[in-house]
């Protein structure tokens, strides 16, 4: 983590920013939970738990800064929040994600499916792309899961009761 932490504080240098204490916790945070898509608020709650001190407008400031340094991504799944992550390291391109309208489970998947499309689009359109995203929205194998078991659970329920009228008439 410490690696990351100063290639990230040389990244802001670049930039003429500092590495402050505040921005050091919020950045923590991130690679702490890395494999998990934050909100500002959740990134917030984890950063007050270790720095009571650091409100959370500084908190945005920081996510601002650092997805404006493209240190971060900033993505947005359809439901009105912007979540961050880092970029893998030594990534060419960004990658995919799977999100589910029942749970809000996102599932990122690593393979690049868009390259024939990419290649396609800069030889037709002459058109650099530079990154793509592609989020797909529907119900994730948990809740599939969840609900091929809910509806046995259902169907056992409405056969016992059909017997059961059977028995009293």
């Amino acid at each position: 983590m410490e690696d990351r932490i100063h290639k990230i504080k040389q990244q802001l240098h670049a930039h003429k920013y500092k590495l402050t204490p505040q921005r050091e916790a919020t950045v923590r945070v991130l690679l702490e939970h890395e494999e998990d898509h934050l909100s500002a608020e959740d990134v917030y709650l984890l950063v007050k738990e270790k720095s009571p001190e650091i409100g959370l407008a500084t908190v945005y400031r920081t996510l601002e800064l650092l997805s404006d340094l493209k240190v971060i991504h900033k993505l947005n799944f359809g439901d009105g929040v912007a979540r961050y992550e880092f970029g893998a390291e030594g990534a060419e391109r960004h990658h995919h994600h799977l999100v589910c309208v029942h749970c809000g489970a996102v599932d990122e998947m690593m393979e690049d499916l868009l390259e024939n499309v990419e290649q396609k689009v800069e030889e037709e359109f002459r058109f650099k792309i530079l990154d793509h995203r592609l989020i797909f929205h529907g119900i994730c194998h948990r809740c599939q899961q969840q609900d091929d078991t809910q509806t046995k659970f259902d169907d056992s329920k409405s056969a016992e009761q059909d017997m059961k009228s059977v028995v009293k008439k």
